[in-house]
């Protein structure tokens, strides 16, 4: 499965929606992406993986260097991770839910801030899922 970045912006924050598998093959389009935003002078960010069917460690190391980045220019990161996914654009239990899983399995879920949608990631006054 092919990995898709669509990039829109919202309330001041540059959101790139993650469709596809998050690997070793793909991740370092996303860490480009990210890359991208900063150098034009993006400093939040979001990360919607509502999309993202499978994310192995390499997925997740770009994750954390994203969450690196951003805090080294004073910026901020916020995912979106529903407890239920979407797989093939229907609801259900599958791709964001396995991307929680996997960060959870690793440790490492609290180390961000997450959402259920794009509107709560973007919102001024957002309330964070519990980890």
């Amino acid at each position: 499965m092919m990995l898709n970045v669509d990039e829109a912006e919202q309330g001041g924050w540059v959101v790139l929606r993650i469709s596809g598998e998050l690997d070793l093959v793909s991740s370092p389009a996303v860490r480009q992406h990210v890359h991208d935003a900063v150098a034009v002078g993006c400093h939040d960010v979001v990360l919607d993986l509502s999309d993202v069917v499978f994310c192995d460690s390499s997925g997740v190391g770009v994750l954390i260097a994203t969450r690196r980045l951003m805090r080294s220019c004073q910026g901020r990161l916020r995912l979106v991770l529903p407890s239920e996914g979407r797989v093939g654009g229907m609801s259900g239990q599958g791709s964001a839910a396995h991307v929680n899983k996997v960060l959870a399995a690793l440790g490492v879920r609290r180390l961000f801030d997450v959402y259920p949608d794009t509107r709560q990631a973007t919102a001024d006054d957002p309330q964070p899922l519990s980890a």
